[in-house]
């Protein structure tokens, strides 16, 4: 089993909040990231797969395939857009760092699948300082 890494960045802005909460409730919660203006990240996406050499390609995935998967489904959804309002796969959920890297695994896996390789784990960087890594359930 061989593990292989791709990066992508991204730029996108958010708040978080809830709905039914006062805005106090929700500065109390989540501070400055409550911000009713939103606020943006320059985010670094790592994808990681995983699988056995193609013996042919000496592969485990096409990194050019990989690269067009992410941009696909993730880079070009959420680049320059506001994750509470402009992206599909999160709608109605909170826009947090732990949630989007849930559903960017979600949304990557069975594409990554159909060329044959194993999604491993999404590494998502809010900031050079915090990041969250999912992989998978």
């Amino acid at each position: 089993m061989i593990y292989i890494t791709r990066r992508e960045r991204f730029n996108a802005a958010h708040k978080l909040f809830r709905e039914e909460w006062t805005d106090e409730q929700n500065r109390e919660v989540f501070g400055k990231c409550s911000n009713p203006n939103w606020h943006g990240h320059n985010y670094d996406l790592f994808v990681t797969v995983k699988g056995e050499i193609n013996p042919t390609t000496g592969f485990v995935i096409d990194l050019k395939e990989l690269k067009a998967i992410i941009q696909t489904h993730i880079t070009d959804a959420l680049d320059h857009k506001n994750i509470n309002l402009d992206v599909n796969f999160m709608k109605g959920k909170m826009a947090s760092t732990e949630v989007l890297a849930v559903e960017i695994f979600d949304q990557l896996k069975t594409h990554i699948e159909a060329q044959g390789a194993k999604l491993h784990s999404v590494k998502l960087y809010e900031t050079e300082n915090n990041f969250v890594e999912y992989l998978g359930d």
